[in-house]
């Protein structure tokens, strides 16, 4: 997360050991974050926004006497919806996990997964959103699908725990997230947990940071085909344009609320261990002090990356084709504290645990020339991040 100096950060409880941290989060608990800049562990909660308003967010933490000036949590895809931020009692960070790699996260889960829709009708919602753009309603539109997982037996449940650090030991340089949200069940914690490669937005002191991804191909285990597909994905001129979409949309929407922009012309590659990436770092000022990392991050959301263009459009044409609702899925994790400084990740490559069940998300963006096939292996191999988390395979 945002790193800031020792003398800064010590009454937030540093520590110099970020697998300490990962193996003391519990689901329930609190929070866990962790990414290039350094990982936070949260405990309890004082204080709950559920508005999510992000002026009435800072104006809370500027008025704390003691504890933690520091709200964490998670924004839903829909802006509409009620966001979960908690005012932690506990706040420890570290530096960032880097290449420390933990211990393997435990035993499989026994269980089996239905997928939500089958992959025929996810087709058919690509083939549909396809004919949208024909008619000239769309430029893009991002569809997922999910996998919901039962653990079998009568007493079974999917622990969150191996899975975070199972998802820590294969990819500890993403963006990790572990975030307690509003039990639907008495005395049964539900978490929203993954490994994000998308940062929305951070901000530290006046710097602001951007860098959204769109535009994707599955990595390979043979290293010349695997640096092949990195090149073919990055001359392929459909998911250029896909990246485009999303970095003049990023770039749109922060303009009118910081200065010095700063746009690459050209996307660059960015990896993971089952995806290549199209990224760009989009950077400028923050000359405002009330527009805190929350604020500009919901300038952003719903970016092209998870959503479409136009938005408006977009969001209907999702809201009429995909058969569940999102919920925090495709939203955003992260924190920001009284200084306006946070970071807001993308809530991607992840899944929400709850009791005996775990659910699966992933999504592809769909513009003019995708191939309803080619979108349903695309998710497919996104949804191996969690899976392989599990130890399961989808079938």
């Amino acid at each position: 997360m945002t790193s800031t100096s020792p003398a800064a950060r010590a009454p937030l409880g540093v520590v110099a050991d970020p697998v300490r941290l990962l193996r003391s989060w519990a689901p329930g608990r609190g929070s866990w974050f962790s990414g290039p800049q350094g990982t936070l562990l949260t405990r309890g909660a004082r204080t709950l926004l559920p508005s999510g308003d992000a002026d009435a967010v800072l104006a809370h933490l500027r008025g704390l006497r003691a504890g933690p000036a520091l709200a964490v949590g998670a924004l839903p895809f829909d802006p509409a919806a009620p966001a979960h931020l908690v005012v932690p009692e506990h706040v420890e960070r570290a530096d960032p996990l880097g290449a420390v790699l933990a211990a393997p996260g435990g035993a499989p889960v026994a269980g089996t997964a239905r997928p939500i829709p089958e992959p025929a009708a996810y087709e058919a919602m690509v083939a549909d959103a396809l004919a949208r753009m024909e008619a000239g309603a769309l430029d893009k539109v991002v569809l997922a699908r999910a996998l919901e997982v039962v653990a079998d037996g009568a007493d079974g449940r999917v622990d969150p725990v191996p899975m975070l650090r199972e998802l820590a030991r294969r990819d500890p340089r993403s963006y990790l997230f572990a975030v307690d949200l509003p039990p639907e069940r008495p005395g049964v914690p539900r978490t929203l947990l993954g490994a994000s490669p998308e940062l929305l937005l951070a901000r530290r002191g006046t710097t602001v940071t951007a860098n959204p991804l769109a535009g994707s191909a599955a990595r390979s285990p043979d290293p010349d085909e695997d640096r092949r597909r990195g090149e073919t994905l990055l001359a392929s001129a459909k998911d250029r344009h896909e990246h485009a979409l999303v970095v003049a949309d990023v770039a749109r929407r922060l303009a009118p609320v910081v200065d010095d922009l700063e746009v690459p012309d050209a996307p660059s590659l960015i990896r993971t261990p089952t995806l290549w990436h199209l990224s760009t770092t989009v950077r400028a000022r923050a000359t405002d002090p009330s527009a805190s990392a929350l604020h500009l991050a919901q300038a952003l959301h719903p970016t092209p990356a998870v959503c479409g263009v136009p938005r408006p459009a977009a969001h209907a044409a999702i809201t009429e084709i995909e058969p569940f609702d999102r919920g925090f899925y495709t939203g955003a994790v992260g924190w920001t504290d009284a200084r306006g400084d946070g970071e807001w990740v993308m809530a991607l490559r992840c899944g929400e645990v709850q009791g005996d069940r775990v659910r699966l998300w992933a999504g592809a963006g769909i513009v003019p020339g995708s191939v309803p096939a080619d979108e349903l292996a695309e998710t497919g191999v996104k949804l191996r991040t969690l899976l392989d988390a599990l130890g399961l395979d989808e079938a």
